[in-house]
């Protein structure tokens, strides 16, 4: 339980533009397009979409999210490798966070999400700097749950994604548009499961110390 407790403990953390507490995850998405074009909207009838559809491939969103400042990346990829994440890790140290001395990142436990990334995707000089500034907190097995971006990728598809895009240069384009307007608005989430929370109404998992 302590990957759950050191997880909560930072959320619990204030503000620190020099420590800043990143959220990360990917997801799958299904591209899919019209077979026919779907009938326009008219006074008494809503849009109409044919029944049949055209799948496209997957592609995936990744996102940064860092709750206590309200601002969140997305980028759309073709693939989910080391590299794509290492890109990723890279994109935050150099562009977004240049003067933070560390960058705590909170992430699940998927093979791709390790310092290992960088020195297979840059050369050593680069991949050693980010290993130095970058700290992975890792969730639970099984408890994804507690990092905040799974809840902003929910809203994410939600608001964004849940209709038909048929490529991936459009898919981008609306995430980008959605993350565009989401920052601007500062929009957040309001987290309050607590270490305090778990230990009352998760006291099953933890470990018994009576005899």
């Amino acid at each position: 339980m302590w990957r759950m407790e050191e997880v909560l403990d930072l959320y619990e953390e204030p503000y620190d533009p020099l420590r800043p507490v990143v959220c990360f995850d990917e997801r799958p998405c299904q591209l899919i397009g019209d077979v026919r074009d779907p009938l326009p909207m008219k006074p008494g009838c809503i849009k109409r979409f044919d029944s049949e559809y055209e799948r496209g491939g997957v592609c995936w969103v990744l996102m940064s999210f860092e709750p206590l400042s309200g601002w969140r990346e997305v980028v759309v990829t073709e693939r989910r490798r080391k590299q794509e994440f290492a890109l990723a890790m890279r994109c935050l140290a150099e562009e977004h966070y240049p003067q933070a001395e560390k960058i705590l990142v909170v992430l699940d436990n998927l093979s791709t999400h390790t310092a290992a990334a960088f020195y297979e995707s840059f050369p050593p000089e680069v991949a050693r700097k980010l290993a130095r500034r970058i700290e992975f907190v890792y969730t639970p097995v099984h408890g994804s749950w507690l990092s905040m971006v799974e809840v902003e990728i929910s809203v994410l598809v939600r608001q964004c994604l849940k209709r038909r895009l048929s490529d991936i240069e459009t898919l981008g384009r609306e995430a980008t548009a959605w993350c565009v307007e989401r920052n601007r608005l500062g929009a957040s989430v309001n987290w309050r499961f607590t270490t305090e929370d778990a230990r009352i109404k998760l006291r099953s998992l933890y470990p018994s110390t009576e005899e």
